[in-house]
């Protein structure tokens, strides 16, 4: 059953433009230590947009690609998404704008895409890196049915990054996105997201995934699958018990992960943003802050609180003053 969507406040539009903003954010602090972050931007991180526009990174860069090939297919099945998303992906990788510190998995998949090879030969078999997930959150502002909500997301994740982690931490995100979209709340995440996981830990998507799973020598496909739940469930694990002790103010990568592989990113980004979801810009700045991937960390952080939030949670003004925003609003009013 597809999700009974709200009429407001913009959910969709908040989402993709938090992304973008905490994306903003992260940028000139990913490469940086916590203390070189505050020395720069004082005790709390980064709060204030900077430049005009205010650039953004390949994360957003990328989560453009997956929502412009989204919003043109004619059907969401495999066969018609997939040609969409390599024209997408290809495009971006030759773009003069990709000179954001792009990752390697994403450069070296999409050089294999470019030759004209099968998705699943041309994917890095081995990377779980956060590039599968960073991406993903149009996918969750879809009006669809789990079914096919799991299927895309593990479809765009899969054609670079061809790990198991990375293809359930990508559908986790996505299923964060849509369960805020549809009401549910931050702190509801962990035990929804736990729940998915174990529901789904030996389920593999033979139609959107066809033989990915012997790429990595697998003897079976539900043999490849359930590691990659499994290493999420550890991660939602320690989220958990992250939020049931008091916050110390400091860096999250060391509750969760610095953020460079997918489980991480999710994991890192969803305890920045339950721990301050009544404070939108106070999740991007803690995501922000941090020794791992602040830049990937504090833009999933953004898509959950703003999906959470709508429009109305982000600063007056911000929405034009972000890279890419012409986009952003056409997306996001194509699915609030």
């Amino acid at each position: 059953m597809a999700a009974v969507i709200p009429t407001s406040p913009l959910r969709a539009s908040g989402s993709l433009f938090g992304l973008a903003f905490g994306d903003a954010l992260g940028k000139p602090t990913e490469f940086l230590t916590v203390a070189e972050i505050e020395h720069r931007y004082g005790p709390t991180g980064p709060r204030e947009l900077s430049g005009e526009p205010a650039l953004v990174t390949d994360d957003t860069q990328m989560a453009l690609a997956v929502g412009w090939a989204l919003h043109e297919a004619p059907a969401l099945t495999p066969e018609v998404v997939e040609p969409l998303l390599r024209r997408r992906f290809l495009a971006w990788a030759v773009s003069p704008d990709n000179n954001r510190a792009p990752g390697m998995t994403c450069l070296r998949a999409c050089g294999e895409l470019g030759r004209g090879l099968r998705w699943q030969e041309a994917t890095v078999a081995g990377s779980k890196g956060c590039g599968a997930n960073m991406r993903v959150t149009p996918v969750g502002l879809l009006d669809v049915d789990l079914d096919t909500l799991a299927g895309l997301a593990q479809l765009q994740a899969g054609m670079t990054h061809g790990h198991p982690t990375g293809l359930a931490a990508s559908e986790l995100t996505a299923y964060a996105v849509f369960a805020l979209r549809a009401g549910a709340t931050l702190p509801e995440l962990p035990a929804l997201l736990t729940e998915r996981a174990l529901a789904q830990r030996l389920v593999y998507r033979e139609r959107w995934l066809g033989d990915l799973w012997q790429r990595a020598g697998s003897p079976s496909p539900r043999e490849f699958i359930a590691p990659g739940w499994d290493e999420c469930l550890a991660a939602l694990g320690r989220l958990t018990h992250a939020l049931s002790q008091p916050d110390d103010d400091g860096d999250p990568c060391r509750a969760t992960g610095e953020g460079w592989v997918a489980e991480e990113a999710l994991a890192t980004a969803l305890l920045c943003a339950i721990r301050h979801a009544d404070d939108p810009v106070a999740a991007l700045a803690r995501g922000a802050t941090t020794a791992g991937d602040s830049d990937s960390i504090a833009a999933l952080a953004g898509a959950f609180v703003g999906a959470a939030a709508g429009m109305a949670g982000w600063p007056t003004g911000w929405m034009d003053r972000i890279e890419y925003a012409d986009q952003l609003a056409t997306l996001g009013a194509a699915w609030d």
